[in-house]
C-alpha cells in the first residue's frame, strides 16, 4: 500500500484533514440512529463537503513531492460515490429514500480511505486538449450509472416488499414503484448519452486507436445499456430483467477504468498509459 497523499510531503500533513473529516462525518451518518434526521443530514452534508475538498486535494497533487495532477482507480471511485451522494442529497429533500443512507455513508468511508491510501499516478502530458473533457465525461457517466444502480436496488427491494404483502399498493416508505422505475431509466438514459459522448470523443483524439482492456469493457458496457434501453422501448422490459441489465452494464464499466487501473497501479505497478 502506498502512503497517504498527505504524507507525501512533511509540510503537507494537514492536506489529509479533509479526508479525515469526511471519514468521521460519513461514519457518523452510517451509525447514527435513524430517528435523529436532522443530525443525520448534518453528518452527511459535512462529509459531502469535506469529501469534495479531499477529491480536489487528491487529484491536484497539492503538497505531494511532484505537485502535479494525479488520477487513478481510487480517485475515480471516490468521485463516483460523491456524485451518487449528490443525487441522494438532492432527492431526499423531496422524497424519502429509506435504507440507502447507511449503505452510501459506509461506501463513502471506504472510497475516501482508498483515495487517501492510493492517490493515483501522475498524469502524463496529453496530446489533445480534449482529453480532460473525455475524462470528465467518463466520470460523469460513472456517477449517473451509479445513481441508476442505487435506484435499481431500491426498486428491487420495493418489489420484494410488495410480493411479501400483496395488499400493499406501494412501499410503506419511499417512492412508489413506477416513480422509482422511471427514475432508474432516466439515470440510465442520461448516463448512456454522456458515455456515448465520452467514447466518441476518445475515439476522435486517440491516435492511433487501440483496443485495450478499458476500451473493450467500455464498449461492452455501452452495448449492454444500448440493448437495455432498446428492449425497454420495444418490449417494455421492466422488473428484474431491467435491473439485471443495469447491474451488468455498470459492472462492465467499473471493470473498464477502475478495474484496469487497479491492476496496473496496485498489482503491476505500471505507469499510466
Amino acid at each position: 500500500m502506498t502512503a497517504p497523499a498527505a504524507a507525501a510531503s512533511p509540510s503537507g500533513w494537514w492536506l489529509g484533514l479533509p479526508s479525515l473529516l469526511a471519514i468521521v462525518a460519513y461514519a457518523g451518518a452510517a451509525v447514527w440512529p435513524e430517528r435523529h434526521g436532522a443530525a443525520l443530514r448534518a453528518f452527511l452534508m459535512a462529509g459531502f463537503v469535506a469529501h469534495a475538498v479531499a477529491i480536489c486535494v487528491d487529484i491536484s497533487g497539492v503538497g505531494s513531492m511532484s505537485d502535479v495532477a494525479r488520477f487513478g482507480f481510487a480517485p475515480a471511485l471516490s468521485m463516483t460515490v460523491w456524485l451518487v451522494l449528490a443525487v441522494y442529497l438532492v432527492e431526499t429533500r423531496f422524497v424519502p429514500l429509506p435504507g440507502a443512507r447507511r449503505v452510501l455513508a459506509t461506501l463513502a468511508v471506504v472510497v475516501v480511505v482508498l483515495a487517501w491510501a492510493f492517490p493515483g499516478e501522475v498524469r502524463p502530458q496529453v496530446d489533445s486538449r480534449w482529453a480532460p473533457l473525455h475524462w470528465a465525461l467518463g466520470i460523469a457517466s460513472y456517477g449517473l450509472f451509479g445513481a441508476a444502480v442505487l435506484h435499481a436496488t431500491m426498486l428491487n427491494r420495493a418489489e420484494r416488499q410488495m410480493r411479501a404483502a400483496p395488499r400493499t399498493l406501494e412501499p410503506a416508505r419511499g417512492m412508489p414503484l413506477l416513480r422509482l422505475e422511471r427514475l432508474t431509466f432516466t439515470f440510465v438514459g442520461a448516463g448512456f448519452v454522456v458515455l456515448s459522448a465520452a467514447l466518441v470523443l476518445g475515439a476522435w483524439f486517440a491516435h492511433p486507436w487501440h483496443w485495450d482492456h478499458k476500451t473493450v469493457f467500455s464498449v461492452l458496457g455501452w452495448l449492454v445499456f444500448a440493448g437495455l434501453l432498446a428492449g425497454r422501448r420495444a418490449f417494455g422490459w421492466r422488473g428484474p430483467v431491467a435491473t439485471r441489465g443495469v447491474y451488468v452494464g455498470a459492472g462492465l464499466l467499473l471493470l473498464a477504468y477502475v478495474g484496469s487501473r487497479f491492476v496496473l497501479e496496485v498489482l503491476l505497478h505500471r505507469p499510466p498509459a
